[in-house]
């Protein structure tokens, strides 16, 4: 099977390439017209577990702007749900966990699951959309970071800063690492079925990272993620992206990762320098500057890449595009891109 554009897969390799690659993070999503019209019909959960749909929605970005990769349209929170964690997608509010974790008992009642059994409509999400994109771009699969799939279970919904979370590793370590440890052995198990499945690239979102103080990090984050690239690296590559995570670059670009993904705050010159250099990096115009007029929008960009360089990058956002994008403008930001020329 040989990809009609594998820009992306060449970045990722740290590859000489003509122009960096370009997608953009939550790319599917409630910025896009014929997303919202989905919306109107389904649920967040119905759409994530009917493939026909997940499928749909995975392309639409695609077939408009022509991203140099797909993202699978799902969520982070399906594998709590496949543990056995009741997880609610709540209008105007965000996910709800009505049942927290909060200690041993709690615990006890979390499995890890049969990833076919409980995740199968993922996989075949992925079937769906390997068919519609029909090898002209590749398919990421992603999944969150042990420490962030537990912020959620322990406080029970978003939060600032994820207070109840961290009382749990600070005053319950063993009930913490325990619960860290089934959320790894899950994730594992479920990414190795989407890479099965034929997605081309994984990446691990860790969203809370940079709530933890750099110690705290290597002990409820990192440790586990390294874990998840030891057990991925030789089947696909690995993009770990850590929100506010700059003091870990150096120790992620040594962890046999294939690229890193940079936030906003976070300058192209620093990314470099913490991360030794020689890894790829992805990022990081922050999704607030898409409401930016459009010429303004490509100046940037382009600025962006001419700091970056245009090799061993992949050209993306530095979190989540915004719901009030306009189209226009997200357009401008990939066509910046595409028209890029060194020099």
């Amino acid at each position: 099977m040989s990809l009609k554009n594998d820009l992306f897969l060449k970045a990722l390799k740290g590859e000489t390439v003509e122009r960096p690659p370009v997608w953009m993070m939550r790319q599917a999503g409630r910025y896009l017209p014929e997303f919202m019209a989905i919306k109107e019909k389904y649920d967040f959960f119905t759409r994530c577990q009917t493939p026909e749909l997940a499928s749909e929605i995975t392309v639409q970005p695609i077939r408009r702007y022509g991203m140099d990769a797909a993202i699978l349209f799902s969520d982070i929170l399906v594998i709590p749900q496949a543990m056995n964690i009741h997880v609610e997608m709540k209008p105007n509010f965000g996910p709800y966990l009505p049942n927290p974790i909060r200690n041993r008992k709690d615990l006890d009642r979390v499995i890890v699951p049969d990833v076919h059994e409980t995740l199968g409509y993922v996989i075949e999400a992925i079937k769906a959309t390997k068919e519609k994109l029909n090898d002209e771009v590749p398919l990421i699969g992603f999944a969150g970071s042990p420490w962030t799939i537990l912020c959620y279970c322990v406080q029970g919904q978003g939060s600032k800063t994820f207070d109840k979370a961290k009382e749990l590793c600070f005053t319950q370590p063993v009930v913490a690492h325990e619960l860290l440890q089934k959320i790894t052995d899950t994730t594992i198990a479920y990414l190795k079925a989407k890479v099965a499945a034929g997605v081309n690239a994984v990446q691990v979102f860790d969203s809370w990272g940079g709530m933890l103080s750099p110690t705290d990090y290597q002990e409820f984050s990192w440790q586990y993620i390294q874990q998840i690239i030891d057990a991925l690296k030789e089947e696909a590559p690995v993009i770990v992206f850590g929100k506010g995570c700059w003091f870990a670059l150096g120790d992620m670009a040594k962890s046999g990762a294939s690229a890193l993904g940079v936030d906003w705050t976070c300058s192209a010159r620093n990314a470099r320098y913490l991360s030794g250099g020689k890894i790829t990096l992805q990022g990081n115009f922050d999704p607030a500057r898409l409401l930016s007029p459009p010429a303004e929008i490509k100046k940037m960009v382009h600025q962006m890449i001419n700091e970056f360089g245009k090799d061993s990058y992949v050209v993306n956002l530095g979190h989540g595009i915004l719901p009030n994008v306009p189209v226009e403008n997200a357009k401008a930001f990939i066509d910046a891109v595409k028209e890029y020329k060194v020099g």
